[in-house]
């Protein structure tokens, strides 16, 4: 009994250390791609651009897209075939954190530097969170994944919105402090690199990786990965039920990243004042904070797809609300919407596929997933970028209607028991 005890509290421990990996690279998430940085890209390296700074924005964040779509699934592959996960997760966070830093450099008018460092950013990022997603099912119980992904994501706006709410006092306030306006933001910057590097540390000390049987030398490992990836490609045919997850979460993870990535540059471009703007997308995560668990127990009683569905639902409202927005107030009311939804639609997303997969390959499929959320990435903010520079951004945001009803349609036909079924049989076979 002491023993069971002891193993239980150990696993605790465990699992609160993944979820602070949630609280440390969310700062990235708020700070660098929904509030801060997409301001001063457009005020100070896009200064001399006016609004088409908006659309560089957006192409910018596509094409760091584009390059994880390249990247993923091969990355996924190699870290199940070598027990790499870890390593590789200490790789992209260290190019996220660099990239982050060096922003604190950047000056008027260096319109590509800006580009180059926050493609690697997103890059370091996103990429990162292949290898954190892929380390949950070796430490949860089946039937507790749904509450502790939907607990990742909650801490995740905890944290972020904390470091938010003292860089909007750095940059609101900054006599409190005894420096600039500008030089608040660049301290934000720095502040973010470390604050993700810092809270880090207990996913690296104290979470397992599950180990494959044998480990292999890196150049086998790439070319296992090659293989395996067409493999994968080939065996999607066994999943049906799978094949059209991933076809429904193209859809909806397009939408949901478009509004993440692009609400501030919009806001900006009709007109709403940065202090509005960054102050709404504060209370975005300080309602994401309960309404993130709050859905997590609502998929133990009505299921995750019952619960998905319901965020996506009111993802529409807010693109239809959206396109009518024309002042402050209305972005602060599309704010706490989007904080009700967003956490708990990302976190029913990733503990459904995790259902969908066979055990032994999960970075490998959560690679592949991957490449599709990050292809269909490249889609939203090009769209939105390219609607911007022809003169009306409105009609970017309505589009996005259109990815959220075909998500919905997609999950309805998804049958979940009978994809874990064949998840199940496949990977026994």
């Amino acid at each position: 009994m002491a023993q069971t005890q002891e193993q239980d509290a150990g696993r605790k421990k465990t699992i609160r250390a993944w979820v602070m990996y949630d609280w440390a690279n969310s700062a990235f998430s708020t700070t660098m791609v929904a509030a801060v940085l997409p301001i001063f890209f457009m005020s100070v390296p896009g200064k001399f651009v006016g609004d088409d700074a908006a659309s560089y924005w957006g192409y910018t964040q596509s094409a760091a897209m584009l390059l994880l779509v390249l990247l993923s699934p091969i990355l996924g592959a190699i870290a199940d075939v070598s027990g790499s996960k870890k390593r590789l997760l200490g790789a992209f966070l260290a190019l996220g954190v660099a990239a982050t830093a060096l922003y604190a450099l950047v000056g008027e008018g260096q319109l590509w530097f800006a580009m180059a460092l926050t493609l690697l950013g997103v890059l370091g990022h996103s990429g990162s969170l292949n290898f954190y997603d892929a380390l949950l099912p070796g430490i949860t119980k089946a039937e507790e994944r749904d509450r502790v992904s939907a607990q990742g994501y909650a801490y995740g706006y905890l944290g972020g919105g904390i470091l938010l709410a003292v860089n909007l006092m750095m940059i609101q306030q900054p006599e409190w402090f005894g420096i600039t306006e500008l030089t608040g933001i660049r301290l934000s910057f720095l502040s973010v690199a470390v604050w993700w590097a810092l809270f880090s540390i207990p996913l690296f000390r104290r979470v397992p990786e599950r180990r494959p049987a044998q480990a292999v030398a890196a150049g086998e490992a790439v070319k296992r990965a090659f293989v395996r990836l067409g493999g994968t490609l080939r065996n999607l045919r066994k999943y049906p039920e799978l094949l059209k997850y991933l076809i429904a979460y193209w859809f909806f993870s397009d939408g949901i990243g478009t509004i993440i990535r692009m609400a501030t540059v919009y806001g900006e471009t009709i007109g709403i004042g940065t202090a509005h703007l960054i102050g709404a997308l504060l209370i975005t995560q300080f309602v994401g904070f309960p309404c993130a668990i709050l859905f997590g127990r609502l998929a133990g009683r009505f299921g995750a797809k019952s619960s998905l569905y319901a965020t996506l639902l009111v993802y529409v409202v807010i693109t239809i609300l959206g396109y009518f927005m024309t002042s402050a107030l209305h972005f602060y009311l599309l704010a706490v919407m989007v904080g009700l939804v967003q956490g708990g639609s990302q976190a029913l997303a990733r503990s459904i596929y995790m259902r969908l997969i066979p055990v032994g390959r999960e970075a490998e499929y959560f690679g592949f997933m991957s490449v599709w959320s990050k292809f269909a990435g490249v889609v939203g903010p090009a769209v939105f970028g390219y609607v911007n520079m022809i003169g009306n951004s409105r009609l970017g945001i309505l589009a996005l209607i259109f990815f959220f009803v075909a998500g919905i349609v997609m999950l309805r036909i998804t049958n979940l028991e009978k994809g874990e079924r064949e998840a199940a049989s496949v990977a026994g076979a």
